[in-house]
C-alpha cells in the first residue's frame, strides 16, 4: 500500500485553470464600430440643443419615411401633456419613459393618418420644470441633469411607439421660445426649409393644445393658461383642444384675460370731467406753467411712463428720476417681470384725486405708434397668465 505524497503548505485546492474569458461583444457591434461612418445606420432619434434653451428631437422612422411633399406643406402641430400623453400615476405631469400614457386610445392612429395624408408632425411643447443652466458649480446641477434626461428618456419611449417621422421642440427658459411667442415655430420652419412666404398651408394646418382658457368641468380641471390658443392665433393657423380633435367634442366657450388687438381699438383720446374737475389725457396740450414743477406717475411696469417723458416731458425741459437712474434696479440684470409685480400693482393702486394737492392730473390713454410691421407685433399674444 502506497501513500500519496502530502501537498505543499496544507493546500487542498486544486490548481487553478486558466480560462479564456467570453467577450459580451457581438461580432455585428465590433463590425459596426470599425464600419466607416457613411455606411453606419444613422439614430433614429437625435438631439440638439440650441441658446441654452431650446431642446430639438427629431425622430427618423425607416418604416414610415416622411411622405413626398409639395408646397404648401400642411403641419399638424400638438403640445405634449395633457393633448398626446397623461400620467400614468397619480402625478400631475408624466416624467420619465414609463409614467406615460395615451391621452386617448386614438392618439397613435391619429397621428398615423395625418402621416398618411402629407402632414408634417410636429410637437411643440412648453417645459419649463427642465433646467438648462450653463453652470458647472450650480447646487441643482444633479436635479436639473436628471430632469433633462428624464424628458429625453419619455419623448424617446413616445417616439418610438409611435415610429413616425417626427421632431419634438421644448422650451425650458422664460425666452423667445415659449409659447404663445413664435420661436419654436419659427425655428422648426428653419429646419424643414419652410420660411418662404406660401411653404405652409396655413388653412390646413393646425394646433392642438389643452391651454385654451376653458373653466373646470366634471371630467377636467381648468385650463392653466390660453398659450396653446394663443400660440395658434399668432402663428395664424386653426386650433383646437384635444378633447374636439381626438374625441370629436363641440367646441366649449373659453375666456381671453388679455386681447391686445382690443387695445388698438379703443376712442381717441379726450378730455373727460371727474368729480367736477378736468383730466386731461395725452392728446389735450401738456405745458410747463412754473419753472419748478414735480409731475408724478402713477402706472404699472411697462405702461409707458418713460416714453411719455420721452415724447412729451423731456422737449419741455424736465428732468427725470427713477429706479433705474437712482441704481436701485439695474435693468440689465432684469428678467423679465414676474406677474405678481403687475398683480400687486392693480391690487395697491388708488387714482390720485384733485383733493390730495394736485394741480392737474392727465389720464394718458393707449395710443399706439409705429409701422405696420411693429404694430403687428404689438398685436401678438407674447405672455400667457400662469403658463407652463
Amino acid at each position: 500500500m502506497k501513500r500519496s505524497a502530502p501537498t505543499p503548505a496544507g493546500s487542498v485546492s486544486p490548481p487553478l485553470i486558466r480560462r479564456k474569458i467570453e467577450s459580451a461583444t457581438t461580432s455585428k457591434a465590433v463590425a459596426s464600430f470599425f464600419k466607416p461612418a457613411s455606411q453606419k445606420e444613422p439614430e433614429k432619434l437625435v438631439w440638439r440643443t440650441i441658446d441654452h434653451s431650446l431642446i430639438i428631437g427629431r425622430y427618423n422612422a425607416p418604416q414610415n419615411p416622411p411622405q413626398p411633399r409639395t408646397l404648401p406643406v400642411k403641419i399638424a402641430a400638438f403640445d405634449l401633456d395633457d393633448t398626446l400623453v397623461a400620467p400614468n400615476t397619480g402625478n400631475k405631469w408624466a416624467r420619465s419613459a414609463v409614467s406615460w400614457k395615451w391621452w386617448d386610445p386614438s392618439v397613435p392612429g391619429r397621428l398615423k393618418s395625418l402621416h398618411d395624408d402629407g402632414y408634417l408632425i410636429v410637437i411643440l411643447s412648453n417645459q419649463s420644470a427642465i433646467s438648462l443652466k450653463d453652470n458647472s458649480k450650480s447646487k441643482t446641477l444633479k436635479k436639473d441633469m436628471a430632469s433633462l434626461t428624464n424628458f429625453k428618456s419619455q419623448a424617446t419611449s413616445i417616439l418610438r411607439q409611435l415610429d413616425l417621422p417626427i421632431s419634438i421642440y421644448a422650451a425650458t427658459a422664460q425666452d423667445r421660445y415659449r409659447k404663445p411667442r413664435l420661436g419654436m415655430w419659427e425655428e422648426m420652419l428653419e429646419d424643414y426649409d419652410l420660411q418662404a412666404e406660401g411653404a405652409v398651408d396655413m388653412t390646413n394646418s393646425f394646433y392642438v393644445g389643452d391651454a385654451a382658457g376653458r373653466d373646470k368641468t366634471d371630467k377636467r380641471r381648468k385650463d392653466h393658461a390660453t398659450s396653446d390658443r394663443d400660440l395658434a392665433a399668432n402663428i395664424g393657423i386653426q386650433f383646437h383642444t384635444p378633447e374636439e380633435f381626438f374625441l370629436g367634442e363641440t367646441t366649449e366657450p373659453y375666456e381671453h384675460v388679455f386681447d391686445p388687438s382690443k387695445h388698438l381699438e379703443l376712442a381717441k383720446p379726450s378730455d373727460s370731467t371727474v368729480n367736477g374737475a378736468v383730466e386731461h389725457t395725452v392728446s389735450a396740450p401738456f405745458t410747463k406753467n412754473s419753472p419748478h414743477e414735480l409731475v408724478i406717475f402713477c402706472g404699472s411696469p411697462g405702461a409707458g411712463k418713460s416714453t411719455f417723458y420721452w415724447d412729451v416731458l423731456q422737449p419741455l425741459g424736465y428732468e427725470r428720476v427713477n429706479q433705474d437712474i437712482l441704481k436701485t434696479m439695474n435693468p440689465e440684470n432684469r428678467t423679465q417681470l414676474p406677474g405678481i409685480a403687475f398683480r400687486s400693482f392693480a391690487q395697491r393702486f388708488q387714482e390720485p384725486r384733485l383733493e390730495e394737492g394736485f394741480e392737474d392730473i392727465y389720464k394718458v390713454d393707449f395710443e399706439f405708434k409705429g409701422t405696420e410691421e411693429q404694430k403687428k407685433l404689438w398685436s401678438r399674444y407674447w405672455v400667457s397668465k400662469f403658463s407652463t
